[in-house]
């Protein structure tokens, strides 16, 4: 009995180590590689709209919700004089064929309603005269200057000429009785084009900080910069 006992005992221990010989030889588990880290598509830099210049200083817009431009806020003496410095840049600056029309109609413009813009060019020296005093022609040359640069923007020139083009066929059909009139609804044409522009402009550089920001945030500073590009004005004739 003791000698059975102790073969069953061999064969069991002999079978163990079989077992784990054969373990041993068995396929192994690779070891786990770590992955490689994700690749970063950057997406293309934003540009500013309409081929603008990186730093252009945009009209502020006010709690409201309204853009205060160089034509917010105006009496009608000066929405008729600053619809013609408008019409001015438009038939100076819009010289491709198709905006024709307009140096032709600028020019019945002012000879069918001569009276009434030189009552408002009068009317806006007197403005002027009330809220700065008699050395208001500085003041008054100062802001009119303004006024034309801002119709000459360059990067909406094409938009504003097309505008303009639009504006002269109706100013073409207004009575002089209704002048005001119609260079209030003009104007408020026109402003929209640069309001649009305004518009676009700040959502390039909230999209363009966005962008700094995330990918390079070491430079992450934009910066509304002074206007710039803007040409010399062109005095109304």
């Amino acid at each position: 009995m003791q000698v059975s006992g102790s073969v069953r005992f061999i064969g069991l221990g002999g079978a163990l180590a079989a077992l784990a010989a054969l373990s041993a030889c068995g396929p192994k588990t690779p070891p786990q590689k770590t992955p490689p880290p994700p690749v970063v598509v950057i997406p293309p830099k934003p540009y500013p709209p309409l081929g603008a210049p990186p730093t252009i200083a945009t009209p502020p817009v006010d709690a409201y919700g309204v853009r205060r431009t160089i034509n917010t806020g105006l009496s009608a003496t000066q929405t008729t004089w600053n619809l013609r410095s408008a019409y001015n840049v438009a038939a100076l600056n819009c010289t491709k064929p198709e905006h024709a029309a307009i140096l032709e109609n600028y020019r019945a413009y002012l000879k069918a309603h001569a009276k009434q813009l030189t009552a408002a060019n009068k009317g806006v020296d007197a403005e002027f005269k009330a809220r700065i005093g008699t050395a208001f022609v500085k003041s008054r040359e100062a802001y009119m200057t303004q006024v034309y640069n801002y119709f000459a923007l360059p990067p909406t020139l094409p938009l504003f000429c097309d505008a303009a083009l639009a504006m002269s066929h109706e100013m073409k059909l207004a009575k002089s009785a209704d002048l005001a009139t119609v260079s209030a609804r003009g104007l408020a044409r026109l402003d929209q084009v640069f309001k649009d522009f305004f518009t676009g402009y700040d959502q390039y550089r909230a999209d363009l900080a966005a962008w700094q920001s995330r990918y390079y945030p070491a430079q992450a500073t934009v910066s509304a910069g002074p206007a710039v590009g803007l040409p010399t004005a062109v005095r109304a004739q």
